[in-house]
């Protein structure tokens, strides 16, 4: 009998321009359009398997080995369903001797690298991992954009998870979400150079989730109607001509400036809502200091920190100057040494890790023995990968492998 399965990769991604709020909470259609960066899954990604055959008696989905029930109505339900109903749509009813794979029921198997819930957007890797399995599945001819407005009803930001290199979530007007979808702004190979330095500070689940966040800042906050219809669209349009011309001075500034009125948003929020904790404000001045140093001799910023809805920061470089931050975060939080792989050559012959920038002014921040937890230093990625037989979660009775 024929073994239909397939396993798919999908890389996190990181707003520059951020996505908070819902115009419509089931669709998953955003207040306003978002811009982001997909990160190397050869660092970061959720790897997912899908199976479907005859004798499964129900959907069934296992999450880092633990089975995760599929209930009626969620995101994950949702999801499945409709590829089953593309996968219907574009070929069974189009090819009558192709396999009824869309009556039958799956069982999937995923795995992220990094932690769950920790302000990683692992449901963004997570969802469009399982939309571009189940895509591989069932041999889905459609667009990465097409698979987006699927992914989008799992986790609003896994469409953007669906392209590599710099994406746009266009938000879209029509109210069956027809038009919210992601699109490539520039691909991979477009900006080589910029390399991203995450600053893990906490991976604990985060005591607010986005979901519930986002829909008491909607319905509390004054400030994001602003930021909705008078700031986002320019700035969609500035990153964007940033980005194309590899301007890295304009990238950082906007990139800064929202992530700065995304949490200003929650804290306009009744209750405010805190993402961001003491540690993350002490990166935020380092790297406001580290770009004064810069702007100073060059006129021009060298670094950018951005932060989702935790307490981790991701600060966007160019290649050239990583071991310059890497140095700066070490020498402030000399703990996260320990868990720092440098991957990229950064310290030949384990040379001293950190160390101060000349100029750099030590009243802005104290070293912290305890605040950072780990570095990873990547770059930017592809989009989704489909995998061979061997990179399997699933065993031979479709269960999931014992994950090492």
């Amino acid at each position: 009998m024929s073994l239909y399965q397939a396993t798919a990769s999908a890389p996190v991604n990181i707003a520059c321009i951020k996505y908070w709020g819902k115009r419509d909470t089931k669709l998953i259609l955003p207040t306003n359009s978002s811009l982001s960066v997909t990160l190397d899954q050869d660092y970061l990604k959720s790897t997912t398997t899908s199976r479907a055959d005859p004798s499964f008696e129900k959907d069934q989905l296992w999450l880092n080995g633990s089975e995760d029930e599929i209930k009626p109505g969620s995101r994950l339900e949702t999801c499945i369903k409709e590829m089953k109903r593309l996968r219907k749509q574009e070929v069974e009813d189009k090819d009558p001797s192709a396999p009824k794979l869309s009556t039958m029921h799956v069982r999937i198997a995923s795995y992220n690298n990094f932690p769950t819930a920790a302000g990683l957007a692992s449901s963004a890797s997570g969802f469009a991992a399982l939309v571009s399995s189940l895509a591989a599945l069932y041999a889905l001819p459609v667009s990465p954009s097409t698979l987006s407005l699927i992914a989008r009803q799992g986790s609003g930001s896994a469409c953007r998870s669906l392209f590599g290199g710099f994406v746009a979530w266009e938000m879209g007007t029509k109210a069956d979400g027809s038009d919210s979808l992601a699109v490539e702004v520039a691909p991979q190979s477009h900006w080589p150079s910029l390399h991203a330095i995450i600053c893990v500070v906490n991976d604990a689940k985060k005591g607010t989730s986005s979901t519930s966040g986002m829909q008491r800042t909607v319905e509390t906050s004054p400030l994001l109607q602003h930021r909705i219809k008078h700031v986002v669209p320019q700035r969609m349009a500035d990153i964007s001509k940033a980005i194309l011309q590899r301007d890295f001075d304009s990238f950082a500034r906007i990139t800064m400036q929202d992530s700065n009125q995304f949490h200003a948003v929650a804290l306009d929020t009744d209750p405010p809502i805190f993402y961001m904790n003491d540690v993350s404000k002490a990166i935020v001045a380092l790297v406001t200091e580290y770009n004064r140093i810069a702007i100073e001799k060059t006129g021009k910023r060298k670094a950018a920190y951005t932060y989702d809805a935790g307490p981790n920061a991701v600060i966007y470089v160019e290649q050239e100057n990583a071991k310059e931050i890497v140095d700066m975060i070490l020498q402030y939080f000399p703990d996260a040494a320990a868990n720092f792989k440098d991957v990229f050559g950064l310290y030949a012959n384990d040379a001293k890790k950190g160390a101060v920038i000349p100029g750099f002014n030590e009243a802005v921040a104290h070293k912290w023995e305890q605040g950072v937890k780990s570095i990873i230093h990547t770059k930017i990625g592809d989009g989704p990968r489909t995998l061979g037989e061997s990179e399997s979660l699933l065993g031979a009775n479709g269960m999931p492998k014992t994950l090492a």
